[in-house]
């Protein structure tokens, strides 16, 4: 009978028995089994001897299966292990994926750039990404910047980058060349940098805090601007109010639009700057901020155009100085048409002036040359680069207002030193406190294990005590196992909480978090709790 024939569908003990020697030892055998014509090992004729042989082969094959699968669930064990210390051991990085004015042009930012009512979507999106748990968008005319606490530094990059590329269609390879990445520490020194004003084009500028503040006030309830990111942001505030408070830095700050209006008159005619004919189109904050350095400048006259003539109207009522004449939207060619300098401020996600809207209209007038300005100071840009093809055109975007701040290089350094102090110590007080957070889940997991304890027991006592007792010995006993359970978790909890304000209780309690989770088995729990937590948060 053939191994072959009498096997098939059991590789493993066919390979045993084709494979396997016999004691020489053994009086009914020889050292060898036989090999048939087709060179397949065939099995004794003894019955006794062919049960034996197969026996002894099954046995084999038993204990080979049992080490095959005692490595197989040491391995998977291995790995849930290694998944639990990587996920709950090391605690989740707060990480800045970024393009500003410094590292990308303005080509790239207007791609990317999101608008703030779609900030709530944005954030639900990056939180639906595997290694996301909590996020923030920051996005100006200067800056793109994705603030996320990831469970995996690489792949949280990896996949936030990702989805940028599909929201703009930049290729990643193009984002990954103009892109900033910061975390933890840095990134937190980055944000109270922005914040302060110091990461600007022109330091010290308001306009960033108000920025970061909008940032907190649309991510109030919403699901992914979580304790982490929200904190941040709100320490952010305090960093750069603080700044502007005690340091100098705001005395004589400019911000974006007045350095657009300083650029202007650095390109018009000194003869020009009293009489040349001035156009903002949009009346929001940065077209109001526009009007009023024009007026600091002398301007008396200025035509402002914008869908809705309210807004004008209460500008015009906070700056009596400076005529304000209104014109409506579909009157914008016109407009710029009588216009030497024609400033561009909307929220407009396609240009309003292209080549073949600008190439028709009149040139400017002999005082200024002849030459029409475009300052555009929109992300995304208002007035559309084919229009510097225009020989009687001149266009200017954010990023030429470097040319305005270059000037006064040393004064910013100078300044700057001086809320750098401020900033690295507001780092070390949000750096504590985001540190004193890591007992929070155990915390809440010891007193939930101790509590699963004591209502097993105080089953188990009152099933012993039998029906007959009545409602005020049973809360007595009941009182009884709170008072020992909050007895004996008094002083865990005591060694657990601390305000992070020094450094020595606050290793002193990390290291007790973690002496109490490798006790008490919590790691797991924790995660278990961190990834149901990501899972109802993908589904809302």
């Amino acid at each position: 009978m053939a191994v072959s024939s009498a096997f098939v569908g059991c590789p493993k003990l066919e390979t045993l028995l084709n494979h396997h020697n016999l004691s020489p030892s053994s009086p009914s055998s020889v050292s060898q089994t036989p090999l048939g014509l087709n060179g397949v090992r065939v099995l004794p004729k003894n019955n006794r001897t062919r049960r034996g042989l197969i026996q002894k082969a099954r046995c084999e094959l038993s204990a080979s299966d049992s080490a095959s699968n005692a490595a197989s669930i040491s391995a998977l064990e291995q790995l849930k292990n290694s998944a639990t210390d990587r996920y709950t051991k090391e605690r989740s990085s707060i990480v800045v994926i970024g393009l500003s004015i410094h590292t990308a042009p303005v080509e790239m930012r207007e791609k990317l750039a999101i608008p703030e009512a779609e900030w709530p979507r944005a954030i639900a999106e990056l939180c639906g990404l595997n290694h996301i748990e909590e996020a923030a968008v920051l996005s100006t005319c200067n800056r793109m910047e994705i603030y996320v606490l990831a469970l995996s530094q690489h792949r949280g990059v990896k996949e936030v980058t990702e989805w940028m590329s599909k929201t703009s269609g930049i290729p990643v390879s193009e984002i990954c060349e103009h892109r900033f990445l910061l975390y933890n520490k840095d990134a937190t020194q980055h944000i109270f940098e922005v914040s302060a004003g110091l990461d600007s084009l022109v330091l010290g500028e308001g306009q960033i805090l108000a920025q970061v503040k909008q940032v907190v006030k649309v991510g109030q309830g919403v699901n992914g601007f979580g304790r982490n990111i929200s904190g941040l942001f709100k320490h952010a505030i305090t960093v750069g109010k603080r700044v502007r408070t005690e340091t100098n830095i705001a005395s004589g700050a400019v911000s974006v639009s007045s350095a657009a209006v300083e650029l202007a008159l650095m390109k018009l005619p000194q003869s020009s700057h009293a009489t040349a004919r001035m156009c903002v189109i949009g009346a929001g904050k940065m077209g109001k901020l526009v009007i009023k350095h024009m007026m600091a400048k002398g301007c008396t006259k200025v035509v402002v155009v914008n869908r809705s003539e309210e807004r004008v109207s209460a500008i015009r009522e906070e700056m009596p100085g400076i005529e304000i004449i209104y014109q409506p939207l579909d009157e914008m060619l016109a407009c710029a048409a009588e216009a030497d300098v024609v400033f561009t401020s909307t929220a407009s996600e396609t240009p309003l002036f292209l080549k073949e809207h600008v190439e028709t209209l009149p040139q400017a007038s002999p005082e200024v040359g002849g030459l029409r300005l475009f300052v555009d100071i929109s992300v995304p840009r208002n007035v559309g680069s084919c229009v510097g093809e225009v020989e009687t055109a001149r266009v200017y975007n954010v990023d030429d207002l470097k040319e305005v701040v270059a000037a006064n290089k040393e004064d910013r350094l100078r300044k700057a030193m001086e809320a750098q102090t401020i900033i690295t110590e507001e780092s070390t007080q949000f750096e504590a406190w985001r540190d004193s957070l890591e007992t929070v889940p155990t915390i809440k997991k010891l007193r939930a294990y101790a509590e699963r304890i004591r209502v097993a027991e105080l089953e188990k006592c009152m099933s012993k005590m039998g029906d007959d007792i009545n409602k005020k010995t049973t809360r007595a006993v009941d009182d009884l196992s709170r008072g020992i359970v909050n007895r004996f978790l008094h002083g865990p909890m005591q060694h657990l909480r601390c305000d992070g304000s020094d450094s020595r209780t606050l290793s002193e309690t990390l290291e007790n978090m973690h002496a109490l989770n490798r006790m008490y088995g919590l790691e797991k729990d924790i995660l278990e709790e961190k990834l149901k937590a990501m899972a109802e948060q993908q589904q809302k």
